[in-house]
């Protein structure tokens, strides 16, 4: 028996907050093992973005490939895709690996606002990388800019029709007093909201839920349990910089909805 292996795409992020680098902890402490493919390398800290410096969709593909072909990939988990060219390499190499679970994370803006990605991204997104998606996890921001739609629940429907079998929209950019997350057309969950701003606290929810899928739990068991691992992860969470707070991706912590 060995730890089953999760290949990640996404982009690195120096402070250690989000990106790879947030995978890499949550997914060691679901047990699994992550082969990190980059695609952006940015120069970041706890308060805001300075450079997002996306490579080239040849040398994305390559990683990806030297991988796919050596170890036995249970699930994909992608983040920051950055350009259409960087999506177009990514479909290029998934589409010939259909038994692969793939949970998407549509980063289209830092913690802070920022935006990470070029013009054209939500169109490719959509087109290429939703129809070899099992579930998409965008926060409400991100599924009204991926869609055009204001509102969720129509949003989280355009998404299913373009071809991803799951949508999981997090409610934390709501107003609400209690934050919900939907996995539409299946359940509903309500969190206490924290008090905090936090970096990362999406890379770790997706994460944690493609290393649930990798463990073998079915779609709602993963969503339910991924929320679970997230929140606490945040209510323990810290300060390291002058900026957003960081999670603390630990295992064994209680759970309070």
């Amino acid at each position: 028996m060995h730890p089953p292996t999760v290949l990640v795409i996404a982009g690195n992020d120096p402070s250690g907050g989000a990106g790879l680098c947030a995978d890499i902890q949550t997914l060691a402490q679901h047990g699994c093992h992550t082969t990190p493919v980059i695609t952006c390398i940015t120069v970041q800290n706890s308060s805001k973005v300075l450079t997002n410096l996306p490579l080239s969709g040849y040398l994305i593909a390559e990683q990806a490939e030297a991988v796919l072909q050596d170890m036995s990939i249970v699930v994909c988990k992608i983040g920051l895709l950055g350009n259409e060219e960087i999506v177009e390499a990514v479909q290029s190499v998934l589409i010939k690996y259909p038994d692969i679970s793939i949970v998407l994370d549509p980063v289209l803006a830092s913690g802070s606002g920022q935006l990470l990605t070029q013009k054209n991204i939500c169109t490719a997104i959509i087109n290429k990388i939703l129809p070899l998606t099992t579930i998409i996890t965008p926060n409400s921001l991100e599924a009204r800019i991926l869609t055009g739609e204001n509102e969720l629940e129509i949003a989280a429907k355009k998404l299913i029709e373009s071809g991803c079998q799951h949508v999981c929209i997090t409610g934390t950019h709501e107003t609400t007093d209690k934050v919900i997350n939907t996995l539409y057309g299946v359940q509903s969950w309500t969190w206490t909201r924290l008090p905090y701003n936090y970096h990362g606290s999406g890379c770790t929810f997706a994460a944690s839920l493609a290393g649930n899928i990798a463990c073998g739990k079915d779609i709602v068991t993963a969503v339910a349990k991924a929320q679970n691992y997230t929140w606490n992860s945040l209510n323990n969470g810290y300060k390291p910089g002058v900026g957003q707070h960081f999670p603390i991706r630990v295992r064994n912590i209680s759970k309070n909805q």
